[in-house]
């Protein structure tokens, strides 16, 4: 009697393997685990920022919360209690005691002059230092980076003695000279922030498509037009965040309008919160209120330009 047994079969070279069956091997994570273990870091990240934000913002908090109260009851209980009454008599007052309307013009007489020429002479550098093929190119750009590394207060004697001695029209200039006048602070705030630009805007030039400036040299454009018509109108993101940067820098600079300009009818807004400290007692609240006024021009071109901002700082970031 002969039996009949089960024998493996052997496999044919060459056949598929055949796929395991459920439950085998190891078992990969499900998608809710995977989705638990992605929200946690995020969570955690989240958490991170935050604090971190909280403690940028906490001065500013703190100030907005001095501004609204009256200093006879945050002296009494100091400025972390709590307040009775809201009011905004101290934005009034600070407004009106320090002749901000006067100092608010001053200011933009010279950050709107500033940017608009240290961007359009920067644009011009940055031209030619990233689309003409000439020599230097390289070194010129290290030249105009190398000016940000010279710390500002080391030439304010030279360019005092030279502000005094470049003569102006008096149409210009009431000292008759470039000292004491709007012209000396624009001209040094051009100059200095100028080299951060080049360098700005050279980079990006240099992500821009080399095909679109042939193209256009194929159909007889000259330099200027693939400087003005071509290349600027596509550095738009670039320009508009380096103008959101440079305005912020030259608005609340006081450093060389202190220096070279002695009327006090000339001075920009930062020198209009010294007119709200007393001789001998200073309304901290009263101060509060008048540097968030300040504060508040540039609050607001940021959040006009803040998508061009946000474009400008995020070009080539997806990019590999």
């Amino acid at each position: 009697m002969s039996g009949h047994t089960d024998t493996a079969t052997p496999a044919t070279p060459g056949a598929p393997t055949p796929a395991p069956a459920p439950g085998d091997g190891p078992k990969s994570p499900g998608p809710h685990a995977r989705r638990r273990r992605v929200t946690a870091g995020r969570l955690g990240v989240h958490a991170f920022l935050m604090a971190v934000s909280l403690g940028f913002l906490a001065p500013l908090l703190l100030a907005v919360y001095a501004s609204l109260r009256p200093y006879d009851e945050t002296s009494e209980r100091g400025y972390f209690s709590l307040l009775d009454k809201l009011s905004f008599d101290y934005y009034r007052q600070a407004f009106t005691d320090s002749g901000m309307t006067k100092y608010f013009v001053n200011t933009l007489i010279i950050a709107v002059p500033g940017v608009l020429l240290a961007l359009f002479l920067a644009s011009f550098v940055a031209f030619a230092v990233a689309r003409l093929r000439m020599r230097g190119s390289i070194a010129l750009l290290m030249l105009f980076t190398a000016g940000n590394l010279l710390p500002q207060q080391v030439i304010i004697t030279p360019l005092y003695v030279l502000f005094n001695r470049i003569p102006l029209p008096y149409w210009m200039s009431d000292s008759m000279t470039m000292y004491d006048s709007y012209w000396a602070v624009v001209a040094v705030q051009v100059g200095f922030q100028m080299g951060f630009c080049v360098f700005v805007l050279a980079n990006f030039m240099r992500t821009l498509p080399i095909e679109i400036l042939e193209a256009a040299i194929v159909d007889g454009a000259g330099v200027w037009a693939q400087y003005w018509r071509i290349t600027l109108p596509l550095c738009r993101p670039a320009l508009a965040a380096l103008g959101t940067l440079q305005f912020t820098w030259m608005y609340n600079d006081f450093l060389w309008a202190l220096v070279f300009i002695s009327d006090g009818d000339k001075l920009p807004v930062t020198s209009a919160l010294n007119n709200l400290r007393g001789q001998f007692f200073t309304d901290y609240n009263l101060l509060a209120a008048g540097s968030l006024i300040v504060a508040l021009p540039t609050i607001i071109v940021f959040l006009l330009l803040q998508r061009h901002f946000i474009a400008g700082l995020t070009l080539g970031s997806s990019k590999g």
